[in-house]
């Protein structure tokens, strides 16, 4: 009887033991897991397909001016003449250009977490004028989002280089329609 009855508790501890050891690994592995997410690539939350109410606009310029624009918002782009000001003109990208515009977005991730100021130690660090500074506003699905970068101290992160790339591939689609090619040219220039 002594000895079923310690068999019988040796099977029940066996069984406790190898559960809560279950359950450990369990848990263990979920944090691990949880873990990695934080500290890997962030997850892209753009939809595949592009939203109805997708809209950018992006101003760029030398310095806090940024007067050339591109404003899908209102289907127009304003040029930055110097000493002339600036003009207007109504400008719409075709749906595929537009798409295309879309996808670069989501690529780059561009409605998650930016890190567009270089972290640099303070003797490393410059001041240069005049700089480059582009400002963003991008809404997808009811999210609207605003990005600020600029080359003021000389070094850019790897994030302000996709949006500088990004405008760049979106000003050369600007550049060659009819609307923006019948825009004074700019005369005068920055110190």
């Amino acid at each position: 009887m002594k000895i079923k009855r310690l068999i019988s508790m040796l099977i029940v501890l066996q069984l406790i033991t190898t559960a809560c050891d279950s359950k450990t690994n369990s848990a263990l592995n979920s944090n691990i897991k949880h873990k990695n997410n934080d500290v890997g690539v962030q997850q892209n939350k753009m939809p595949n397909e592009m939203p109805d109410d997708f809209n950018f606009l992006v101003r760029f310029g030398l310095g806090e001016s940024r007067k050339n624009e591109i404003n899908t918002y209102n289907n127009t782009v304003t040029k930055d003449l110097i000493i002339h000001g600036t003009a207007t003109a109504k400008v719409a990208f075709t749906m595929e250009e537009k798409r295309n515009i879309y996808e670069k977005m989501r690529e780059i991730n561009i409605m998650g977490t930016k890190e567009l100021i270089p972290s640099l130690p303070t003797d490393q660090s410059c001041d240069k004028t005049p700089y480059n500074e582009d400002s963003w506003q991008i809404s997808v699905n009811g999210e609207t989002k605003t990005l600020v970068w600029s080359d003021k101290n000389c070094e850019v992160t790897i994030d302000a280089k996709q949006l500088l790339e990004l405008r760049t591939i979106i000003r050369k689609l600007v550049i060659v329609k009819e609307a923006y090619k019948e825009l004074p040219e700019a005369e005068g220039g920055y110190d």
